[in-house]
């Protein structure tokens, strides 16, 4: 039997609106429950109760490479209405060697927050990148 490794976590990909988009960076995969505390007046125990409440999703940041005429970020920003706006899944998949998804994350109902451009600076010798912060309403995770 061969060697378990950790898996590497620079080849993925990110799939939006059914293209696949090519990022240098995806942050922000995290999930938490947030705990009620509750305690009767009554109870023998002079403590709280914990209950798992509410799950809380944090945006998730997806920065990228600039290219010439590619305005996708600030035009899904741009769909931002009065309580409208564009919203999409997103699926960010972790590939083996082979190219193929070994964890994915599904993310529900994403809409754009912020968009910001690259840091220009006139002794910079970096890719111009930029970022695009979004709020969602679920991350399902699926390990193949």
């Amino acid at each position: 039997m061969a060697a378990q490794y950790p898996l590497p976590v620079f080849h993925f990909t990110v799939q939006w609106g059914g293209q696949r988009i090519g990022f240098s960076e995806v942050t922000g995969l995290t999930q938490e429950s947030q705990a009620i505390e509750y305690r009767d007046g009554s109870s023998p125990e002079f403590s709280v109760t914990k209950m798992p409440g509410l799950r809380k999703y944090n945006n998730i940041t997806l920065k990228r490479g600039i290219v010439k005429s590619d305005n996708d970020f600030f035009n899904w920003l741009n769909t931002i209405k009065l309580n409208t706006v564009e919203r999409r899944d997103l699926i960010i998949s972790l590939l083996n060697e082979e190219h193929a998804p070994v964890m994915v994350w599904k993310v529900h109902n994403a809409f754009p927050v912020k968009v910001e451009g690259p840091q220009l600076k006139a002794s910079g010798n970096e890719v111009a990148i930029e970022s695009i912060e979004i709020a969602h309403e679920g991350l399902e995770l699926q390990n193949e």
